[in-house]
């Protein structure tokens, strides 16, 4: 196999800022893995947050792509890649971070549909494509701007809505949450401070956000503390679902049953077969799954879009948030991503400006070639 490595700048369609920062753009770096004429892809994109430059990313993909030049076929890499890591997988975790080996599996996952022509969500046990109404975030804006915002969402067929707080005075964000309610009556709404608020602060916000009639909140508290995060869970008026206090299957099990929700992106866990090991985890726990995000193109996005029926919320709108997705395939523009019935990640590039093709055939030379015959 040979893997080659493309970088490319994804701009915002407008900055989104939460309570720890704004972003404008992030650069993607997208994971092309070929055998025998058939090509499968995977993204990582840059994260502050997860210590993940463009450079650490191009380094650690780079070597992760000359590693699957040993395997003799993408099922056998797959196979061992999937696997829970170990030494002898190659993949440890302090090496390759679990957005690096995202990317790695969704390449590998998306290869291997092509071959045995069948979509990626039928190689993870899913009988029929999945589809799920996914939120749509709105971001610490003025109230008036949010209003907007929920109006159009909701008359283009968004039911979910994500709204970030946070904001330095909390009556900023209690104003942006009431807009929000009163344009769009009918949405569902899920509050995400992003961990800005203190234990004594939460309690009392909450109280007032499920006056407001907002179905969950996301990591309230600052993470780093899961034990106060379920503590706040055991009598709080709303759903509590940790993020930033979730990370990998570890975090999920320390507080399985003891929050109502988990919020799993495929960046922070490892991958498609990493989330389905928390799923499984989670079953019957009385602590639901949430589908989440990074801001990436629809090629990021989709693998998690293949996982959605496992979900009770879905929050797979990175690539809403885009002034410009370069790929297509899972929809969402009118509040509902699917997955769809075409062998692999059932996406494509939509601009061919450098010689790409539809997933198949032979990609145009990349930067940052590796690997071998």
């Amino acid at each position: 196999m040979k893997a080659t490595l493309r970088t490319v700048r994804l701009t915002l369609a407008e900055p989104l800022r939460i309570s720890r920062s704004t972003t404008a753009a992030r650069d993607a770096v997208w994971l092309t893995v070929g055998h025998e004429g058939l090509y499968g892809h995977g993204e990582a994109v840059t994260s502050v947050y997860y210590g993940l430059d463009t450079g650490t990313l191009e380094r650690l993909l780079h070597a992760c792509g000359r590693d699957l030049a040993r395997f003799p076929d993408p099922e056998s890499a797959l196979h061992e890649h999937s696997a829970d890591a170990h030494p002898a997988a190659g993949y440890a975790t302090d090496e390759h971070p679990p957005a690096v080996r995202a990317a790695v599996e969704s390449a590998l996952l998306d290869l291997c549909g092509k071959r045995a022509g069948v979509p990626v969500h039928r190689l993870l046990g899913a009988a029929h494509a999945p589809s799920a109404r996914t939120a749509r975030t709105i971001g610490i804006v003025p109230a008036a701007h949010a209003a907007a915002q929920a109006r159009a969402l909701a008359d283009a067929g968004f039911a979910l809505l994500k709204v970030k707080a946070g904001a330095p005075d909390p009556e900023d964000d209690i104003e942006r949450v009431r807009a929000v309610r009163s344009a769009a009556p009918g949405a569902r709404i899920l509050l995400d401070p992003n961990g800005a608020w203190t234990p004594a602060q939460a309690r009392p916000l909450m109280d007032r956000y499920a006056e407001l009639g907002v179905e969950a909140v996301e990591q309230p508290v600052a993470p780093g503390d899961p034990e106060a995060l379920a503590r706040l869970a055991e009598d709080a008026p709303l759903p509590v679902i940790a993020d930033e206090d979730a990370v990998g299957i570890d975090d999920v099990r320390r507080l399985a049953g003891r929050v109502q929700g988990v919020n799993v992106k495929l960046a922070k866990c490892g991958g498609p077969h990493a989330a389905l090991r928390i799923a499984g985890l989670l079953a019957g726990s009385g602590t639901d799954l949430m589908l989440g995000c990074l801001t990436a193109s629809t090629l990021g996005l989709a693998p998690a879009v293949h996982l959605a029926d496992r979900a009770r919320w879905a929050d797979l709108d990175g690539h809403l948030l885009l002034a410009d997705d370069p790929w297509t395939g899972i929809g969402g523009a009118d509040g509902v991503v699917r997955a769809g019935a075409l062998p692999g990640l059932g996406v494509r590039e939509k601009h061919d400006a450098h010689g790409m093709h539809d997933g198949s055939g032979a990609p145009a030379p990349r930067t940052g070639e590796a690997g071998g015959p």
